[in-house]
């Protein structure tokens, strides 16, 4: 029997929360904006796009969110990573995959443990960190 606590999973509530909150953020900013929510094994568990956001905003939160939880770090430490002089210049070619190396996606942690991650998309990349980063702070 093992004596290591099991972490809870992100849920549907702890997603809606999360989507709130960086709403809250980006309308305090005056930003319109899209939010996705994924679990740890990278599938969506809540979307909501502004109805004055961009259209692509839709698909950039996605894909934000999907990097920050395959590479377990906040999009925005990875931009120069991905710079042609950087350790991982290729990344953005090398897979099939939806990768985006522009700052707004969050890994969402609990317990210390990797559970899923936010992105937002839709305003400056600062402020879709600042966003994503404040919602985050939400998560208990």
């Amino acid at each position: 029997m093992s004596t290591t606590a099991a972490t809870a999973p992100l849920t549907i509530q702890d997603a809606e929360v999360l989507v709130a909150a960086a709403r809250s953020a980006a309308e305090a900013a005056d930003a319109t904006v899209s939010v996705t929510v994924l679990d740890a094994g990278g599938h969506l568990l809540a979307f909501r796009r502004d109805d004055q956001a961009v259209l692509i905003s839709g698909e950039t939160s996605t894909r934000k969110a999907y990097t920050a939880l395959q590479l377990n770090a906040p999009t925005a430490d990875l931009v120069d990573a991905v710079k042609p002089d950087g350790p991982f210049h290729s990344l953005t070619t090398a897979l099939d995959r939806p990768l985006l190396f522009i700052a707004g996606g969050v890994p969402l942690l609990r317990d210390g443990r990797l559970i899923g991650a936010i992105g937002v998309g839709g305003g400056a990349p600062e402020q879709d960190h600042d966003f994503a980063t404040a919602a985050a702070q939400e998560l208990v």
